[in-house]
């Protein structure tokens, strides 16, 4: 009759090897997530901007974007607001800080009337420094 072995076996040893798997896929995602995000962090207003051939792009330590689109509608910061509310929120940026550089971005087609509006708001809240901003030309001769 026999009663099994009466030597006792080993134990499998603890797997020491770290699974890098599971890394891989979460930063997998992550990487979708930021190519999916990405596009949407640049501006979404889609404007028809003047070109020149002067344009060249200056970063100012402190700006923000007032832009224009072709029904003549006022962003700030690609936020539609009525004139009453960009106004207040013009002077509100210039009571933070009166150097702040104002960057137009008005589409070729709003009419030159509504721009200086606009010019107008931005320098009755405070803020004289303004850069308009416009596409750099493609061809080699310059654009009337």
């Amino acid at each position: 009759m026999s009663f099994g072995r009466l030597e006792r076996s080993e134990r499998p040893q603890p797997m020491s090897d770290i699974n890098v798997t599971p890394l891989v896929d979460v930063m997998l995602v992550l990487v979708v997530i930021l190519i999916l995000t990405a596009p949407l962090l640049a501006s979404s207003l889609r404007l028809d901007l003047p070109q020149s051939s002067a344009a060249q792009p200056v970063q100012s330590a402190r700006s923000v974007s007032l832009s224009l689109d072709a029904a003549g509608q006022f962003y700030l910061q690609d936020r539609p607001l009525s004139d009453a509310d960009g106004a207040r929120r013009l002077s509100e940026l210039a009571a933070i800080d009166p150097q702040t550089e104002v960057q137009l971005r008005a589409d070729a087609r709003v009419p030159y009337g509504r721009v200086v509006q606009v010019l107008g708001l931005a320098q009755q809240a405070g803020l004289s420094r303004i850069g308009f901003v416009a596409e750099p030309s493609t061809g080699s001769s310059a654009s009337p």
